[in-house]
């Protein structure tokens, strides 16, 4: 076991139920497609990494997918909201003895392998790592160990989130890395070379 772990996730792709925001301009079937490439370049960018990796499902856990059993552990998201659920999948890692802990989504073309190791690098001299994305949240938290007020009282999915996210880390090492963009709206990927095949 590594002393590591990637936590990565996930909803399940379902019709009509992923990338509601980027649906509303492409359709449910091209959202969902455009969901499902980017699942599959998560699942390229983490499959080698020199880490424990875990898929964290929104809905249910899903035995025949792109998640090899041999290299991801897989789970249940539990709880309310996202911060509970993150929260959670922490704590989860933490009790199961592992030193770092990273989160990531899966809706992130432009993450990529040296990102996600130069995170858990930056937690040799850091408490928390995080990932800034251009819309105001983040596309990756690390840690050494959990420090619970960044998962309560946030308004998950807004341009807040990252700034209250610091603001209850003042006592703290943190480090950003460079900023991302993850994929929500049209805006994030009608200009995108990636995605000019589904549009």
């Amino acid at each position: 076991m590594s002393k590591n772990i990637l936590l990565i996730f996930t909803r399940n792709p379902e019709l009509g139920k992923t990338k509601t925001r980027l649906a509303k301009t492409v359709g449910d079937e091209t959202a969902l497609t455009i969901y499902k490439f980017l699942l599959a370049k998560t699942n390229e960018i983490t499959a080698n990494l020199n880490c424990d990796k875990a898929v964290y499902y929104s809905v249910k856990i899903r035995d025949n997918d792109i998640w090899d059993t041999k290299i991801y552990q897989k789970h249940q998201q539990k709880g309310e909201d996202l911060g509970i659920r993150m929260e959670n999948a922490f704590k989860n890692s933490f009790d199961e003895k592992y030193e770092k802990v990273l989160i990531i989504g899966s809706d992130l073309y432009d993450l990529s392998e040296e990102i996600i190791e130069d995170a858990f690098d930056k937690l040799n001299s850091n408490d928390v790592v995080i990932g800034p994305a251009e819309d105001g949240g983040y596309y990756l938290l690390g840690m050494k160990t959990l420090h619970p007020d960044v998962f309560q009282n946030k308004a998950w999915g807004t341009e807040t989130v990252r700034k209250d996210t610091l603001n209850d880390l003042q006592k703290v090492n943190v480090h950003l890395l460079k900023e991302l963009n993850d994929v929500d709206v049209f805006e994030d990927i009608e200009n995108h070379s990636a995605f000019q095949q589904f549009l």
